[in-house]
């Protein structure tokens, strides 16, 4: 059994707080460093350990898309007992789980979506990676699913401090984690993905999209496809200084101030139909 790596921080009052939704293949570990941003400005926090992580590829490949989100949900309850205000902040996958809990929970106040991806399309992606239609026509079959492919370097990090710990052993980054992704775990995000741009129109929940303009595992053009897929208010930031691993790489810290003030911040007020695109 996979050892529990969730992780609870109360903060002041707990009157406000953040679900932060690891990532696929990832573990709570990886938002700690955004989550101690958001705790500073006073928000609770709680990162539960999706189904099927925290152990091997083997335990992964048992769960689908709705296990993950399952297991969020059943996070969601426990925390809203003990906060007035939920929010919700994912990094890829996570991110987009965290949107599917806004359209099951309308009461969520916010949500933060760090490197969305709708297609593995990134400058520095495998060629097994790119063809989305192929992939999701061939990954789950019985006798692909379990091959996995390993993130190459730069491993999502611009900082190089960090690539090296990834290099040597993305355990001693982010416990619990796993540094290979199996084709059927892929195809499960390609359609959990899909399910999100379809109820994206129905979403009232304000959404923060932060990505970075040289993600190395997916394009940009994610994070305005999703854009264009909410039916209310939501704000693209792009960031210079970071790859994919937004939320542990140079720019965390900027990118935690981000979603606190997103979180805190007049925006908050009902959802408007309008959208922006804000640099960072």
């Amino acid at each position: 059994m996979a050892k529990d790596r969730s992780f609870r921080i109360r903060g002041e009052g707990d009157r406000k707080g953040v679900l932060l939704i690891h990532g696929l293949t990832g573990a709570p570990a990886e938002m700690k460093a955004v989550g101690r941003v958001l705790h500073r400005q006073g928000f609770s926090l709680y990162a539960p350990l999706l189904a099927g992580h925290g152990g091997t590829e083997a335990d992964l490949l048992e769960t689908g898309w709705r296990d993950w989100v399952d297991s969020a949900k059943a996070a969601y309850l426990d925390f809203a007992q003990e906060v007035d205000e939920v929010y919700v902040a994912g990094i890829c996958a996570g991110g987009a789980i965290g949107l599917e809990l806004c359209a099951a929970f309308p009461e969520i106040r916010g949500a933060a979506v760090y490197s969305m991806l709708f297609e593995y399309d990134g400058w520095n992606m495998p060629r097994i990676t790119t063809g989305a239609p192929l992939i999701q026509a061939v990954a789950n079959l019985p006798l692909l699913r379990s091959l996995s492919f390993v993130q190459p370097h730069p491993y999502g990090l611009k900082d190089e401090r960090l690539r090296g710990l990834a290099e040597n052993a993305l355990q001693a980054l982010i416990p619990g984690a796993l540094d290979r992704m199996p084709l059927g775990c892929m195809h499960q995000l390609y359609r959990l993905a899909r399910h999100v741009e379809k109820i994206a129109p129905g979403i009232e929940a304000p959404v923060l999209i932060a990505h970075a303009q040289e993600d190395d595992m997916a394009n940009p053009r994610n994070a305005y496809r999703l854009q264009r897929a909410l039916g209310g208010f939501s704000e693209v930031v792009m960031l210079e200084d970071s790859y994919h691993m937004i939320h542990v790489d140079k720019q965390h810290a900027r990118l935690g101030e981000l979603t606190a003030g997103f979180f805190g911040g007049p925006v908050l007020a009902p959802a408007a139909v309008r959208r922006a695109t804000v640099e960072a």
